[in-house]
């Protein structure tokens, strides 16, 4: 495999790239990651079973739009590709800086930026993706409530029925959603639709964004995921309404858009994430 990674990165950076050093890397997915280098220029590789090249084709097009369209520094994907056995993403090797960061104000100025353009009409993506390993559909809908009920919260369910799990009566809980959406007026924000501490950095204390889930959808969603895990700095928060308050009803709206990346790790790692999907729906529904 490692010759055809070589093969391909020569062919798009037009010079002749071969690896002398390989470091394997730490990974917090099921994602091989290497650092691969010829004592001058470096790349970050993701590898994964063969069947993942959608996967990665797709994390290319979305950090090729976000660079387009934010103002983050967002890794360039040099090449994808695959062999009998694998495939594989080559992406500029960007150092992120280690030293705790005063400037997640900026981080919180650079997201504001991009959910303030409105280009879009409707609610969706021109082709389904992934958030993290998992399918995420992006039909076109014209109306918020219906897309993020059926295409997040309806999917996900599926999702968990398909493996014999059943945390709540689907068609019930999925109309629910769209009535507590329904009144909620969005206009369409290009979103990086897994917005979280871990997706995110400093590179030579610029705001960096990867591993993106791109979508046109509620730019609410990106601020609620960034709650969930391990909430940014305030600063991020104060410089983000500064630029684009939130709208009322956030605080009540939370809760539904973390519901989606819960039941996402409910449906990768089972366990505790079950328990604690279970619990938000109960949560929802009172």
């Amino acid at each position: 495999m490692w010759n055809t990674v070589n093969e391909q990165i020569s062919q798009a950076m037009h010079f002749d790239f071969k690896h002398t050093n390989k470091r394997q890397l730490q990974s917090t997915s099921s994602d091989m990651l290497f650092k691969i280098s010829d004592g001058t220029h470096s790349f970050l590789v993701k590898v994964a079973h063969r069947n993942n090249l959608e996967r990665f084709e797709n994390d290319a097009y979305n950090l090729n739009l976000l660079t387009k369209e934010s103002m983050f520094m967002v890794p360039d994907c040099i090449t994808t590709g695959s062999n009998i056995e694998y495939s594989f993403i080559a992406l500029e090797w960007l150092t992120l800086d280690q030293q705790p960061h005063t400037n997640w104000h900026i981080m919180g100025q650079h997201l504001a930026h991009l959910h303030l353009k409105h280009q879009q009409a409707m609610f969706g993506f021109d082709h389904d993706n992934f958030i993290g390993a998992t399918a995420q559909p992006n039909r076109w809908h014209k109306k918020w409530d219906v897309f993020f009920a059926e295409e997040r919260i309806g999917w996900q369910l599926q999702l968990l029925h398909e493996k014999g799990i059943e945390l709540v009566d689907h068609n019930y809980f999925v109309g629910l959603i769209k009535s507590m959406l329904h009144s909620h007026i969005v206009s369409p924000s290009l979103l990086h639709g897994d917005f979280w501490r871990g997706n995110l950095g400093f590179i030579h204390s610029i705001p960096s964004v990867f591993n993106a889930s791109c979508y046109y959808g509620d730019r609410e969603v990106d601020i609620a995921m960034s709650e969930l895990f391990a909430p940014l700095p305030e600063a991020f928060y104060i410089a983000y309404n500064k630029h684009y308050p939130l709208a009322s009803g956030y605080e009540q709206r939370k809760k539904i858009y973390q519901l989606y990346p819960i039941l996402n790790h409910a449906n990768v790692f089972a366990g505790h994430y079950l328990t604690e999907a279970k619990q938000q729906i109960e949560q929802l529904m009172k």
